[in-house]
């Protein structure tokens, strides 16, 4: 019945298409007939920047936060962490942008810097998911403190340097998602090889209740995500192609789920169900919504793919677990998300060149850095609170 929906889905979507281009279409026309002085747009235009920053900053910490609950008995260290990692990257990305400059000076900071920094601790997050679990508290502090840094470079070296004309990455598929799953898994390589080689990560039905929970609220918020610094007549449209694609990738994630494994596994759809937010990031805002359902799809079906049969033999590769499978959610959707971007630019050298330089500059510096944070000792017990929380007080 669900592959005879999505046929149906799939039929029906050049009418989709049609009717959002002709509904965008009246609202550009309406708009350009309005005489609105340009400042008060512009003040109108940050309000709902922010209000979407809002919805960006509930993804960090709540959505973020529970997605990484389902390690039992890990639950206070991963929100903590969460809550940690988010306060740094956030000033920090800010501080390092605007030093020396106008905003500096005066101590302004518009609401695009804002949400660009939000940007970077999003990816900071995703990064801290491959040694989850592993990591004393201090040490996921310095993680972001070197992390933030890299992040800034490699953001401005694809975008802002001019040496990349044409690369295309609207909502963050490589600069956001892959380059934190290639940093991310360059701290484990570095770091978790030295230490014990595959500590048991064990879940709980509880704590995977919590995750699913992340999982829904990172869904819900993920359009707001995706269309944050997108031009305003293409907000609405960035918006249905980010929910098309999310649909997408949640029906293609149970339907390879049960194919592969026999079962649902619930690890495959509080993760995998993401993917198509992932892979969307690249053409958020220059596809449509029948041709954003078919990435959704394919993200979904990879990551599930990523999670039953690639994660296995990764770990032997790297000599190291990635705990929240941040390759699998992150790392191959996003690139497949920046490879679609070749079909709309018809830049291939430079996309492809691009996504390349972003996957070596981020696995070198995840490198450096996990070289560096595992001079400061190793956690006694992993994937467990008691080394730094009072969990027998609060009855853990």
């Amino acid at each position: 019945m669900l592959l005879i929906f999505i046929g149906a889905a799939l039929i029906l979507i050049p009418s989709i298409n049609h009717n959002v281009s002709m509904g965008i279409s009246a609202i550009n026309d309406q708009s350009s007939k309005v005489n609105t002085n340009a400042a008060q747009y512009s003040t109108i235009f940050d309000t709902l920047k922010y209000e979407r920053s809002i919805h960006i900053l509930a993804m960090l910490l709540v959505g973020f936060g529970f997605l990484m609950t389902f390690v039992r008995n890990h639950g206070y260290t991963s929100l903590t962490a969460t809550f940690l990692v988010v306060s740094i990257a956030i000033p920090m990305y800010v501080i390092i942008k605007s030093f020396g400059g106008e905003s500096f000076a005066k101590s302004t900071i518009s609401i695009d810097t804002l949400i660009y920094a939000e940007f970077a601790a999003a990816s900071l997050l995703i990064a801290i998911g491959a040694p989850l679990g592993r990591l004393k508290m201090d040490q996921y502090i310095i993680m972001g403190l070197l992390f933030v840094p890299a992040y800034i470079f490699n953001e401005w070296l694809l975008l802002d340097s001019g040496m990349f004309k044409g690369f295309l990455d609207t909502g963050g598929s490589i600069v956001i998602h892959a380059f934190g799953a290639y940093f991310g898994l360059g701290v484990v390589v570095s770091t978790l090889s030295k230490f014990k080689k595959n500590p048991v990560c064990e879940n709980t039905p509880n704590s995977n209740q919590f995750s699913l929970l992340g999982s829904m609220i990172l869904w819900i918020f993920w359009p707001s995500f995706t269309s944050a610094i997108v031009a305003p007549e293409r907000v609405v449209l960035t918006a249905i192609n980010t929910i098309f694609a999310l649909c997408g990738a949640t029906l293609a994630t149970y339907i390879f789920t049960k194919l592969i494994r026999g079962k649902i596994e619930i690890e495959d759809i509080a993760n995998a169900a993401l993917a198509g937010g992932v892979a969307i990031g690249s053409t958020c805002d220059m596809t449509t919504p029948g041709y954003a359902m078919l990435i959704g799809i394919a993200a979904g079906a990879l990551s599930v793919i990523g999670y039953s049969i690639i994660a296995p033999k990764l770990e032997n590769v790297i000599k190291g677990t990635d705990t929240c499978g941040i390759n699998n959610l992150h790392g191959m959707p996003g690139i497949l998300g920046g490879l679609v971007a070749v079909f709309i630019t018809g830049n291939v050298g430079i996309q492809l060149l691009a996504i390349v330089i972003n996957v070596v500059i981020a696995f070198v510096c995840g490198r450096i850095t996990g070289s560096f944070i595992s001079l400061l000792g190793k956690k006694q017990e992993t994937y467990n609170d008691k080394d730094e929380f009072f969990v027998e007080k609060l009855g853990a």
